[in-house]
């Protein structure tokens, strides 16, 4: 179903539910997704099936959304980030079920440009994801992840870099794709910019 209103570029599977008209030109939202009326989505994101994405939900633009995603209110995604499957964000430190929170009591969450989460990747609310991170299969995240930081387990913690092609780091920090970087106090930056191939 798609909302009355809605860009006639964004496609809804005949499966799918898009109640909201907030939804970049070339979007995709495919079977069993539901995305609800106040979420907003940027353009040419792609929304798989059984996707969830609530109002109060932010995704910026070539967002990739995989299989099962749950992104609830107060959750912002920023530009060129992938939600591999399943992950799943909280926005609520202390929920209860008696208890009715009102958007300004959630506790946000913020993925920053370019990151990766890979399939079924927990976000415990309140944390920043920093741009270019990458947060590998099954984590938990309970803490903010530095730009460029590679992380995993439960709870994540950081055991390298990742470059903006997505791969890993090695030791000189030089990434297979020709980049190179520095790292100083202020954290990863690159200092040798070569296009990935």
């Amino acid at each position: 179903m798609r909302a009355q209103g809605l860009l006639p570029d964004v496609f809804v599977h005949p499966q799918g539910l898009c109640e909201s008209t907030d939804v970049g030109a070339g979007t995709r939202v495919w079977a069993f997704a539901h995305v609800l009326e106040g979420a907003r989505v940027g353009t040419d994101c792609n929304v798989c099936d059984g996707a969830y994405v609530e109002g109060g939900a932010v995704l910026g633009d070539r967002v990739t959304v995989k299989n099962q995603v749950m992104v609830f209110a107060g959750v912002t995604v920023a530009d060129d980030v992938f939600l591999g499957p399943g992950v799943t964000f909280t926005n609520d430190f202390t929920p209860r079920a008696h208890v009715r929170k009102g958007p300004g009591e959630l506790d946000p969450t913020w993925v920053e440009e370019g990151a990766t989460l890979g399939a079924r990747v927990t976000v415990v609310c309140g944390v920043t994801i920093g741009a270019n991170a990458f947060v590998g299969a099954g984590a938990v995240v309970t803490r903010d992840v530095s730009p460029h930081g590679f992380v995993v387990g439960n709870p994540a913690r950081q055991i390298g870099w990742a470059c903006r092609c997505g791969r890993r780091l090695d030791d000189s920090l030089v990434c297979s794709c020709g980049r190179a970087y520095t790292l100083d106090a202020d954290g990863l930056h690159e200092s040798v910019v070569v296009p990935c191939t």
